[in-house]
């Protein structure tokens, strides 16, 4: 069985990327492979933004070195706060080392197609003298911000939005934000309800938050945004389902690990059961908030068969992927990832609870029903999910809608579809840069049989 570990170049690409064409590599046999995947994307941003408000330095051990990540970095740096390079023992690049500023400084934050950087980024703004403009690539305008604005407004924060709720905006930063009750429908995006918890505890008199709306999705995301506060010093109260409360108080500097991204992992670990054999991700915890903690259950219920042993987490092929009925609503991330598994079940998958991934990097419910039967597959789309039927599958062009996940998906339909084309592979760099040189190397060591 062979590692395949990367160290790529820290420099960061545009969400377009530079590699067009790419074509999907079919697997040669069943896999024997070990990949260590990068840090998790959504604990590297939400580290970052806890040590910029933290009450002294921080240092980020094995973070992300993505597009999104790369966004939110400069973003701190617009608003005053250091955060340097340092060389770490991490197999993806350095440690970062983040300097507080109090107050923080105005500026401009292009925030790319991350909703992480524009969720989370909002609130900071306020802490800031002088204004603040966000904005973001053209492909991410559209991404809903319309509830943070609002609950920023009702929290103090002075927002000019040209009457559109939406980016670009400038926020008018008075150095303080004042903070108590807010009421925040955050169907749309847990993100809302993270960025203000985030920032909470800088608030004057602290947040008390409320939601109200039909769903909350991606309830693994807000444990995490809580845990990581924990682990700073700041307790937040849970009085109710949707409700949450936090003091105004100090943010302790630490010192933290990132976790690899267990979401990032799902498309390697699904190539085992769709080609055979198996494929073992390094550093799995043994807990963990990200909501890719969930493929070991995902996965079995779909007929792999799933151990972990010294931290390797391990995904081997059983004799059939088995049509599911699936809630997702705490995982939508994994949606794209468990659309391909899908595609070739042994019957027909319906996944719902997923209607907020409209509103991701694109329609995500569209774009998988638009690529799956643009190669011969049949999905139709629900209001609040995707139902998949498995039929014979052939080559064609895999558009990837300016979306990572929609990328990844395409590689593994064209694992065992020869002739499938992803027209932008270079979407992957907005959470791994390394994917198609992963990639790659998971087929030549399943190849190798080493």
């Amino acid at each position: 069985m062979t590692t395949h570990r990367y160290s790529p170049d820290v420099s960061h690409g545009s969400a377009s990327g530079a590699s067009r064409g790419w074509h999907a590599p079919v697997a040669r046999g069943p896999l024997n492979a070990t990949v260590t995947v990068p840090g998790s994307k959504s604990l590297t941003n939400r580290e970052l933004v806890l040590a910029a408000l933290a009450d002294a330095p921080s240092r980020l051990i094995a973070p992300l070195h993505s597009e999104d990540s790369a966004r939110m970095v400069d973003a701190l740096r617009t608003l005053g706060v250091g955060v340097a390079p340092e060389t770490g023992a991490g197999a993806f690049g350095d440690d970062l080392v983040v300097t507080p500023a109090w107050p923080l400084h105005g500026g401009t934050v292009d925030c790319g197609q991350a909703g992480t950087v524009m969720r989370f980024v909002a609130p900071l703004a306020g802490f800031a003298h002088g204004e603040v403009t966000l904005t973001a690539h053209e492909s991410a305008l559209h991404r809903p911000m319309g509830a943070m604005i609002k609950a920023l407004r009702d929290v103090g924060v002075d927002i000019d939005d040209g009457g559109n709720w939406a980016l670009p905006f400038t926020v008018r930063g008075h150095g303080h934000v004042r903070g108590g009750e807010v009421t925040i429908d955050a169907s749309a995006s847990s993100q809302f309800v993270s960025g203000l918890l985030l920032a909470a505890p800088r608030f004057d008199v602290g947040l008390h938050l409320v939601h109200r709306g039909e769903r909350l999705p991606s309830m693994p995301h807000i444990d995490m945004t809580i845990e990581t506060l924990a682990h700073r010093g700041v307790h937040v109260e849970r009085p109710a389902h949707g409700e949450w409360i936090v003091p105004a108080g100090p943010i302790r500097s630490k010192d933290v690990h990132l976790e690899p991204d267990l979401s990032n992992a799902a498309p390697f670990l699904g190539a085992a059961m769709i080609v055979g054999g198996s494929v073992s991700i390094t550093g799995w915890p043994a807990h963990s908030t990200q909501s890719g903690a969930m493929l070991t259950d995902i996965l079995s219920l779909m007929g792999a068969r799933t151990s972990r042993r010294g931290g390797v987490l391990t995904v081997t092929a059983g004799d059939r992927i088995a049509g599911v009925d699936l809630d997702l609503s705490a995982a939508g991330e994994l949606t794209p990832t468990i659309v391909a598994l899908a595609a070739f079940a042994d019957a027909p998958s319906t996944l719902y609870g997923i209607g907020h991934i409209r509103g991701h990097e694109t329609d995500r419910i569209s774009a998988l029903a638009t690529e799956l039967r643009a190669v011969g597959g049949e999905a139709q789309e629900l209001d609040d999910g995707i139902r998949i039927v498995p039929r014979p599958l052939h080559g064609g062009r895999w558009r990837a809608h300016h979306d990572h996940r929609m990328a990844t998906t395409g590689a593994m339909v064209g694992l065992v579809v020869p002739g499938v084309e992803i027209d932008d592979i270079g979407t992957t760099a907005k959470t791994m840069p390394e994917f198609p040189q992963l990639w790659q190397a998971m087929l030549d060591g399943s190849h190798a049989g080493s």
